[in-house]
């Protein structure tokens, strides 16, 4: 496994607050919160990127992060959240191990600012783009 924090975590190195485990997913507390109940949700395999996870280990995430989001919501009493899961350096990724952030919204300065630079996509470009995806499933 590569020496991450997150690797430190999963072998007890470094202590945490654990929501959540099975013998796939970590779930625990972030120690540099954005707002109350900011979780981390993390695969045991050592995969740096979403692309470079197993299916079987993004299936365990995605059964379990719901259930996360709805105990999040119970106790923190906060409804809005956002999923945050970055890919890279240039995509703001800091921990070279795949993980999703639960960040509660409780009001407009807590939580996660996002800017949103949307485009127009052109419908030609776009169809061609969309070939070239389907073509690589």
């Amino acid at each position: 496994m590569a020496e991450t924090v997150f690797a430190k975590i999963l072998r007890g190195e470094l202590p945490c607050h654990k929501l959540y485990e099975d013998d796939l997913v970590l779930a625990f507390l972030d120690v540099g919160p954005l707002s109350e109940g900011h979780a981390l949700v993390i695969p045991k395999e050592p995969a740096v990127t979403l692309d470079a996870l197993s299916d079987e280990s993004a299936a365990a995430i995605g059964r379990v992060l719901p259930r996360l989001c709805r105990a999040v919501q119970a106790a923190t009493a906060v409804r809005e959240y956002n999923i945050l899961q970055n890919n890279g350096r240039a995509a703001h990724q800091v921990v070279d191990h795949v993980h999703f952030h639960i960040i509660p919204k409780p009001n407009a300065t807590e939580g996660l600012g996002v800017g949103w630079p949307a485009k127009r996509l052109d419908q030609e470009a776009g169809a061609a783009l969309a070939e070239k995806i389907r073509a690589a499933l």
